[in-house]
C-alpha cells in the first residue's frame, strides 16, 4: 500500500489570528456550555432555601468564584463577538485577507472592552 500524502496540518501552516480566534471560539463555546450546567446548579440552590443559596453564594463572591464568573463572562462576550464577526462575514464583507485580520483585531478589543464594562456596570469588581 502507497503511503497517501496528509491534508496540510498545523505544522505546515503559520499561526495567523483567524486560527486562534477559531480556537478559541471553540473553547469559548465549551466553556459556555459548562458555565449553563454551573448556572443550573445555582437555580437549584437557589431552590433549596436559604442556607443552600447562602453556601453557594459564599463560594460565588470568592476570589476563585469571581475568577470563574469573570472568565465566563469573557467567552460568553467574545463568542457574542466573534458570532457578530461571522453574521459580517456570511453578508459577503470583510472576506479579504486585511479584513478578517481587522476584524479579529476588533473583536479580540470588543471583548476587552466589553468584558471590563460589564464588570464595572454590574459591580463585579467590588
Amino acid at each position: 500500500m502507497h503511503s497517501r500524502p496528509l491534508s496540510p496540518h498545523l505544522q505546515v501552516y503559520r499561526w495567523q489570528i483567524t486560527m486562534a480566534l477559531s480556537i478559541l471560539h471553540r473553547f469559548s463555546g465549551v466553556a459556555i456550555s459548562l458555565g449553563l450546567v454551573g448556572l443550573v446548579f445555582w437555580l437549584l440552590a437557589l431552590s433549596q432555601g436559604p442556607d443552600v443559596y447562602a453556601s453557594w453564594f459564599g463560594w460565588l463572591a470568592s476570589w476563585p468564584g469571581k475568577i470563574t464568573l469573570f472568565l465566563l463572562s469573557l467567552a460568553l462576550v467574545y463568542h457574542l463577538c466573534n458570532g457578530l464577526r461571522h453574521l459580517w462575514w456570511d453578508m459577503g464583507k470583510g472576506l479579504t485577507n486585511e479584513g478578517v485580520t481587522r476584524s479579529g483585531m476588533l473583536t479580540v478589543a470588543a471583548t476587552v472592552v466589553l468584558t471590563v464594562l460589564v464588570w464595572l456596570l454590574a459591580g463585579g469588581g467590588a
